[in-house]
């Protein structure tokens, strides 16, 4: 059975695999159908069918569920950041930073929530980019660590007040 998911931009339809798992399928605006086999094992095929014969897979690349994860995250920075660069257009005095956190920082080992950058400054930590991955949108029970970069948006003026934030404190 086949049911459209909304909210996502695109129409994503769902099909029940019994014995298999399930199947997520759209058509990108150029016409191509992409869709992913999630199976009850963990396991995941990343699909890509013919474009004169959308029912014939062209390409399925197999996926761990940590290398699935893995792609899915991605996809959110990607998705963060497109976001950001539409807030950038809408509002001129919209800024982004990246700001490492030193070896020094006292928030380093404590939660973002500790910092009260929002409510004391008006910007927003959107992501940290940590050992080359990145975590969008953290909540405020996330740990910095160390050589952590937080990406944060807001004016010139409050991006620079977290950035003092989170070298002094």
């Amino acid at each position: 059975m086949a049911s459209e998911l909304s909210g996502v931009g695109v129409d994503v339809e769902r099909t029940s695999l019994p014995g298999i798992g399930l199947r997520h399928e759209f058509t990108t605006k150029r016409g191509r159908r992409l869709g992913v086999i999630s199976h009850r094992t963990g396991r995941h095929d990343l699909v890509i069918y013919g474009k004169e014969d959308p029912g014939k897979r062209v390409v399925s690349v197999e996926l761990t569920g940590e290398e699935a994860n893995g792609l899915a995250e991605l996809l959110e920075t990607v998705h963060v950041v497109e976001r950001v660069n539409d807030e950038h257009r809408q509002v001129e005095e919209l800024v982004t930073e990246k700001i490492p956190v030193s070896a020094g920082s006292p928030y380093v080992g404590r939660p973002l929530g500790d910092t009260r950058a929002r409510t004391r400054t008006g910007a927003s930590i959107v992501a940290v980019v940590r050992r080359g991955g990145v975590i969008a949108s953290p909540g405020p029970d996330f740990v910095f660590e160390a050589h952590d970069v937080v990406v944060v948006v807001g004016t010139g003026e409050g991006t620079a007040a977290v950035a003092d934030i989170l070298a002094n404190g």
